[in-house]
Order: structure tokens, then sequence, then C-alpha cells
């Protein structure tokens, strides 16, 4: 069984660990002979490197393994790169969903102006790190984690039209398909899904078992009757708890399918913001929780030199689903895993150049997107919307463009009004003057 060379771009994120211990669970169906971890930020990373030092030496001896912010280093001779990448860290996520909120507005780490915020962040080291690549390893596959993932995605279909070995993926929907599991008592391995939309920003529409029965009924009277939690519910956070809990209230409000849990960011915004503290976000939740638990676990392993009785709490799916795609794609499983791709006439009455996020199967030549062929006027209205947004902030990015900007956050259905969206799009620039360029 051929092994690989792997990078993993954002060493020092809270979610390596858990991708760490899933490398060493699953060496037997995606083995390595090289991994290497890559950060900008070499104290952080080093926390977690010194950890998987010990990891590794106890759970995957053979594995040669290093830590590293030098890019040759990095990416020389290299068969995959994951890449998990947060440009300006929690840091300037709190003030992406702060700042809006201060002003009224939905204030989230990938939905309306913070999505915007971090997406126009973004952009530029994720050209500049896959330019590195490819000078060093032209033919690698870049599986790509980094959000906002919709933006992310768009962008580099622009600059890098014929690169077909990188890969858009997030692992939102393999949550919602195991938390379906859990709530139907089935494996959740075994289901094909049918799903199309945008990132954080779709629908499944049939979730058929090994049988070809469609379960979506079954699973939608269940969550109307009984209310819906994620797979790994005792594991998650408070505001992930009332996240999936708003599924119940979106499936009421619109019963045709099940919906991304992005979805009441959009459909509710006003409410959300009523219900989130301007003081106390999402990101002062990740700082004040996971980020320390698995720093300060990391450095205990470190200090102990033994990672033996480590539990470290972390998404299963988060880790997991990445290295299922690469499988699939390194062996030629031709598994169906749901991915971003450009549209190309699979959702046919949305645009050919929509980056979009639906069910294919992966080869060893990359996805092969199964038709989705019409979609409802609601659905429809809802995907131009936020793509004409997508579309208009990437345009803002690459010609300096404050009007594409104001105009992209005018569109986006969490601000709508126009002066409101120039109030935050000004306070924003400011946050960012570091790491955007010049609106003009």
């Amino acid at each position: 069984m051929k092994k690989f060379n792997l990078t993993l771009v954002g060493g020092g994120s809270t979610w390596t660990p858990g991708l760490l211990q899933s490398l060493c669970k699953m060496k037997d169906r995606f083995p390595l002979k090289k991994l290497i971890m890559f950060d900008i930020d070499a104290e952080r990373q080093a926390i977690i490197g010194e950890f998987a030092k010990i990891l590794f030496r106890e759970q995957y001896p053979e594995l040669e393994f290093h830590y590293t912010t030098n890019v040759e280093e990095a990416y020389a001779d290299v068969d995959f790169v994951f890449m998990q990448m947060r440009t300006g860290g929690f840091k300037m996520r709190e003030k992406d969903e702060k700042i809006p909120l201060s002003m009224g507005i939905l204030g989230q780490e990938t939905c309306g102006p913070g999505g915007f915020a971090y997406g126009l962040r973004s952009i530029r080291d994720m050209i500049k790190t896959i330019n590195d690549i490819r000078k060093y390893s032209k033919d690698a596959w870049i599986l790509n984690y980094t959000n906002p993932a919709a933006i992310v995605a768009e962008a580099l279909r622009r600059v890098f039209p014929d690169d077909k070995r990188i890969l858009n993926i997030c692992d939102q929907p393999v949550n919602l398909l195991r938390s379906y599991g859990r709530l139907l008592g089935k494996d959740p391995n075994e289901f094909e899904p049918v799903y199309f939309g945008l990132n954080h920003f779709g629908w499944f529409t049939h979730l058929y078992d090994k049988e070809g029965k469609d379960l979506l009924p079954e699973l939608k009277k269940l969550i109307l009757e009984g209310g819906f939690k994620p797979a790994d519910a005792e594991q998650r956070d408070k505001s992930w708890l009332d996240t999936y809990a708003m599924v119940r209230d979106m499936l009421i409000d619109f019963p045709d399918y099940l919906p991304n849990t992005y979805l009441q960011y959009y459909y509710y915004p006003d409410y959300k913001v009523s219900h989130l503290d301007p003081n106390y976000t999402r990101a002062n939740e990740v700082m004040d929780g996971r980020e320390k638990r698995i720093f300060a676990e990391c450095k205990r392993v470190a200090e102990a030199g033994t990672a033996k009785d480590s539990v470290l709490v972390h998404n299963d799916a988060h880790s997991e689903f990445i290295i299922e795609v690469a499988e699939s794609i390194a062996y030629n499983k031709g598994r169906i895993y749901i991915v971003i791709v450009e549209n190309n006439g699979i959702i046919s009455n949305i645009q050919d150049d929509a980056m979009v996020e639906v069910a294919a199967v992966l080869t060893a030549n990359g996805p092969r997107p199964l038709a989705v062929g019409k979609i409802g006027t609601f659905y429809k209205g809802m995907m131009e919307a936020q793509l004409a947004y997508e579309k208009l902030t990437v345009d803002a990015y690459f010609e300096g463009s404050y009007e594409k900007a104001l105009q992209a956050l005018t569109l986006n259905r969490t601000v709508v009004s126009a002066k409101k969206a120039r109030q935050v799009l000004d306070a924003l620039i400011e946050a960012n003057k570091d790491y955007w360029p010049e609106l003009k």
C-alpha cells in the first residue's frame, strides 16, 4: 500500500491535535511516510508540535515527523497538503463578530459582515500559500478547509483556473450526516446524500440508505417531534447546541428540505442578533474554552512525556472527513462526499461559474459531481443573492473597490440596508487595515 508525504498548513490550529490523533487512528487506511506541520506562528505551533512528537513516538513510530516555519521544508516533495489557516487568528475573529453586533447587525465567523471581513483576509494568504506549494510540489493535492470556504473557493477559481488539484471542502455537511445517523440509529457512512447549495448555504433534498430508501421523511418527522442535536452533543459548547436546535424552526417554516445549520443566520438575522451577546461572542467562547483546553493538554503531555492517557476533546468529523477525502483520491475509491466545485450545469438554472456545494464521486482524477437539475424559485432566489454577494466580495478584493464591497454587503441578507452596510464596512476597513487591500 503506497505511503504518502503530507503537509498540514496551520499547525498551530486548535483543530490540529484532533487531526493528528485521527491520522494515527486511520493510518491503515491512509498511511503516511512523512508528515510536516507548517505555521507562520512558531511559538503557537511548537506547543502542538511537541505534543505530536510524543503522540507519534507512541502510536506512529514509523512516521517521519517534524514541524517548521520554512516554506521549502514544508512543501518540497509532498503528495497532499491539508490547509486550515486563520489569518488574523481569534483576535480578528473577535472583531469580525463584535463590530457588526455593536451596530445591531449579525456578527458571525463566516456569515454576513464577519465572513466578509474574514474572506478578504484569507484570500491573500491562500494565494501565496498555493503559489508556494506549486513552486515545490506541482502535483500535490491541496485539500482546503480554510474559511470562509465560499469566498476562498471563488478567489482560487479565478487565480488558478487550470489547477485541478485544489479541492475546497467543509465538514459541516458531514457533521449533519453524523447527527442524522445518531437520530435514526443508523451508520451515517452508509448514507447516500443528495445535497445542493453554496458553502454554509445548502439543503439536503434526499438521504438514501443502502437499500435505496429515502430517510428524509422519517428524519424530518423525528426533528419536528423531538428537536435536533449534533452527533457529538456531549462535547459541544452551548452555542453549538443552540445552533442545531434551530434546525427544527427552519424545518417548520420551510419543510421541503433539511437545511444546513448556517442558513438560520440568513433566515432569521434579526432574531439571531437579539440572542447574541455583543460583549461575549463565539470567539470568546472558543478562546476561553477549546483553545485553553487544547493547549493546556498539549503542554501537559509534553511535560509528562507520554500521550497514553491523553483525551483531547475534538470533532471527529472535522479530522476524519479530510482524511477520508484524501483516501478516496489517493486510492481511487470513488466514494461520495459533499464538496465545493464549479457548477458547470450541475444545478442547471444557476450560472456555470458558481462555486457550488454538491455531492460528488471522488476519484484519483478528482471529483465527479452528481447532477442536481433545476431548483425551485425560493432556493434559486436565495442562492443567487448569496452568490452575487460572494462574487462581489471577491471583485472588491481584486479591484480594490469600495463600491463593490458596499454592493456585496448590501446584498447580504444579514445586512440588507445600504446605510448599515456602509457603516459596518467603514468600521471593518479600519479594523482590517493591516490585512485588506486598500478599498477606493
